[in-house]
């Protein structure tokens, strides 16, 4: 493999369903137990903060029983050997990427294990809970924060970065993604249109799978390494 091939990488629920975080679209998933409009809304916030606290309080308490798989530490070490550039655009607001020692990764939905101050629009590391009597650490304001999570009817995190990434994307995987979700969604014909060579690595074919020049389906744990291992030996393009 090229020394100086860039390497992007989108990841969804699905490379972090193996540690135990719930998907959102399955029939058992987050959105069958949860109505989207109440708790990942902006207007479901202002019409009931508590609960959608409550909500994500459970989610970022959660974070702390559970650990990286297979999958996550594979892009872990894809990162830390490959000459090139590697840097992961995850739809996932888990740390799971960070605790296997991922170091270039964007959030582009937010993370739980932050918060955003609506009073001083800065955002500050967090793993406590969230109410309306919590002070911002910079600011010193009271009931402005909120988890640092995009909703939906909220604009993605670093677009423009993002967009910028692509363009450079020699090679593009996308892991555990639905492939239902712009601009997510969107990103493969994006490397594509640039002549990058992309990859679908999903338990099964998305709904964008066709635009994919190659698609392996499994378990994400199992065929995230292969396919590094294969990378970095210089088996796979």
């Amino acid at each position: 493999m090229p020394e100086h091939k860039s390497i992007v990488i989108l990841t969804g629920a699905g490379i972090s369903a193996e540690s135990g975080i719930s998907t959102f679209r399955d029939p058992d998933g987050v959105w069958a137990k949860y109505d989207v409009e109440e708790v990942a809304t902006p207007q479901g916030f202002a019409k009931n903060p508590k609960l959608v606290q409550d909500f994500y309080n459970m989610r970022r308490a959660g974070l702390k029983t559970v650990k990286p798989n297979a999958a996550h530490l594979a892009l872990a070490r894809l990162e830390r050997e490959h000459k090139g550039g590697v840097c992961i655009v995850t739809q996932n607001v888990d740390n799971l990427h960070e605790m296997a020692g991922s170091k270039n990764v964007i959030h582009m939905h937010g993370e739980l294990a932050k918060a955003w101050c609506r009073a001083c629009d800065q955002r500050s590391p967090w793993t406590a809970d969230l109410d309306a009597t919590v002070t911002c650490p910079q600011c010193k304001a009271t009931g402005h924060m909120r988890p640092d999570v995009v909703w939906f009817g909220e604009v993605p995190y670093a677009m423009e970065q993002i967009g910028d990434i692509l363009f450079e994307a020699k090679l593009f995987l996308s892991i555990g993604t639905s492939g239902n979700v712009y601009p997510a969604a969107n990103f493969v014909n994006a490397v594509r249109r640039n002549g990058g060579r992309t990859v679908e690595l999903n338990l099964e074919p998305s709904e964008g799978a066709s635009s994919f020049h190659e698609a392996i389906h499994g378990r994400a744990g199992e065929i995230v390494p292969a396919f590094v291992e294969k990378l970095l030996n210089g088996q796979a393009r």
